[in-house]
């Protein structure tokens, strides 16, 4: 039987390559897995997984005027704390951040705006920072933030907001340190 130069050449490189195949042997214990299961010490809250903060109708002349928004409150809840679990958390808000705003979080839609976020006492939240420790209680614990507009310092000195809609996602995880 005769083959065609190419296929009789692939033929041979085919039993060459049979010749050099090694034996194949196993070792025992070669794959390990190891980690730890925990309890988280609280339940997030079903109601409270998903939020909107509505800013509904902000107004450019009040930005330029006051730089920002007055605040608006959202609060998170946990469930079923066992404090015997553990008695602190955190709370870690994730998503970009604007270039011309540090700490805030960048909006889709318009320019020269972004969103800020801030502790019930004023004090600023940066994005992609916990929160202070909070201290927990059995039972249910409920954490409330605040979010405001700001005007980027570079869009308030040149008035160079744009109008229209706006939207930002931001994701919360809790930490129990």
């Amino acid at each position: 039987m005769k083959f065609p130069v190419c296929c009789g050449l692939a033929l041979a490189v085919v039993l060459i390559g049979i010749l050099f195949i090694a034996p194949v042997s196993a070792i025992e214990n070669n794959l390990k897995f190891s980690g730890t299961l925990v309890s988280d010490p609280c339940e997030l809250d079903p109601n409270t997984t998903e939020l909107t903060v509505d800013f509904g109708t902000v107004i450019k002349k009040g930005l330029y005027l006051h730089q920002r928004t007055n605040a608006k409150p959202f609060t998170i809840n946990l469930i079923e704390c066992d404090i015997a679990q553990g008695n602190e958390v955190t709370i870690t808000f994730s998503g970009t951040e604007s270039t011309t705003l540090p700490g805030a979080l960048a909006v889709t839609g318009t320019t020269g705006i972004a969103i800020g976020l801030e502790n019930t006492d004023g004090t600023p939240q940066a994005i992609n920072q916990p929160t202070p420790v909070y201290t927990l209680a059995n039972g249910t614990n409920s954490f409330t933030l605040q979010a405001y507009v700001a005007g980027e310092p570079d869009a308030l000195q040149a008035q160079s907001i744009t109008t229209g809609d706006f939207n930002a996602t931001a994701t919360f995880e809790m930490a129990y340190p």
